[in-house]
């Protein structure tokens, strides 16, 4: 088996011989897609296998797991939130395609790649992010910020008193007095 920090995989001798390549590996400080950083608590570990499965085509399996820092929805703190990531792919070799290409044909989807080196972070980025919760709490009773001045109400009692906020408190101000 493989391992590499490189997160790619070399299909040469599978895409000649057929059989299973395996591989695993590290992503180190951070996943990225497009501008946005989601940085690592330490390394994200991944293994991976790719298996033939009859003319062109390979099934790629792995996982991905690490500890990503998410900000706590009401206090900003970097949290530590653990992810463990599954993914499944059906992957078609045409030769000389440059870059990987994902198909969708009626029922079937897949990825198309033409390299026998095969980039893996892509596959690796998309089932961890995918698999990271929309908010995290840093502890289960945080305090939040304060409103008013923006001190951490976790470590500082500012002395300004949290807003009541209650769906139906603007329509006393509709209403006249009776």
């Amino acid at each position: 088996m493989e391992h590499c920090e490189v997160a790619s995989i070399n299909l040469a001798r599978l895409l000649r011989e057929g059989g299973t390549a395996r591989a695993t590996g590290v992503v180190r400080e951070a996943f990225f897609v497009g501008e946005e950083r989601f940085p690592l608590e330490g390394e994200a570990t991944w293994k991976v296998a790719v298996s033939a499965v009859g003319g062109d085509e390979y099934w790629l399996s792995g996982e991905v797991e690490g500890v990503v820092l998410m900000e706590c929805r009401r206090c900003l703190k970097p949290t530590p939130t653990p992810i463990h990531a599954h993914f499944q792919h059906l992957l078609r070799y045409q030769q000389g395609l440059e870059e990987v290409v994902f198909h969708e044909e009626k029922e079937e989807e897949y990825y198309a790649f033409g390299e026998p080196d095969l980039d893996l972070l892509p596959f690796l980025t998309e089932a961890f992010v995918t698999e990271m919760p929309y908010t995290v709490l840093c502890q289960e009773g945080c305090k939040g910020l304060c409103p008013v001045c923006g001190a951490d109400r976790n470590l500082v009692d500012c002395g300004h008193e949290p807003e009541v906020h209650h769906p139906f408190l603007g329509l006393k101000d509709l209403l006249p007095e009776l």
